[in-house]
């Protein structure tokens, strides 16, 4: 059984949450957030709380009740605090360069790689070697964190790449000179 279904999230203050239809509408002097609830899910606005139930007793019903409520939930906190995903970049010559919506990432290869930033990110350059990314819907700030990663994600042996603020890279113990 799903407990986080059951729990009843709180609408903080300045957050305006209302239904329509099968549509959940989150808004905020930050942004508006809409979420499409699934049939299987009964979502119920009281003064300052959101409660979800299943709507049947299935499996299903249960199951989609505690992930409706985990998305509500982060589109509550992102709406009111937002989201934050830092990224910083190790080896020689490697760095990025913010300029507007794009960022220029030098990471080794023989040209500098390009990206722009989707629509509702921002991008911060705290040095020459990290970047912050922020935004208030938490399943796209952490997708364009991946695609960034994804271009020269760390390696084994020295640690060389694009990774997150704090993530450890385990390293491989290289070879071994011979007697």
């Amino acid at each position: 059984m799903s407990r986080i279904g059951n729990r009843k999230l709180q609408i903080p203050t300045g957050v305006e949450a209302h239904l329509e239809e099968n549509k959940l509408v989150v808004k905020s002097s930050k942004g508006t957030l809409d979420l499409v609830i699934d049939p299987l899910v009964k979502v119920e606005i009281s003064e300052n709380e959101i409660k979800t139930t299943p709507s049947d007793n299935g499996v299903r019903a249960n199951v989609m009740s505690g992930t409706v409520n985990s998305l509500i939930h982060n589109m509550l906190v992102g709406v009111s605090e937002g989201y934050t995903k830092g990224l910083e970049i190790i080896g020689v010559g490697y760095r990025f360069n913010v300029s507007g919506n794009k960022i220029g990432i030098n990471a080794g290869f023989s040209h500098p790689v390009e990206m722009v930033t989707p629509e509702g990110i921002t991008v911060k350059s705290i040095s020459n070697t990290e970047i912050e990314l922020s935004g208030i819907d938490k399943q796209k700030v952490n997708e364009f964190a991946a695609k960034v990663r994804e271009i020269r994600s760390p390696e084994p042996y020295k640690g060389k790449g694009i990774r997150y603020k704090g993530e450890y890279v385990r390293h491989k113990e290289g070879k071994k000179a011979a007697k």
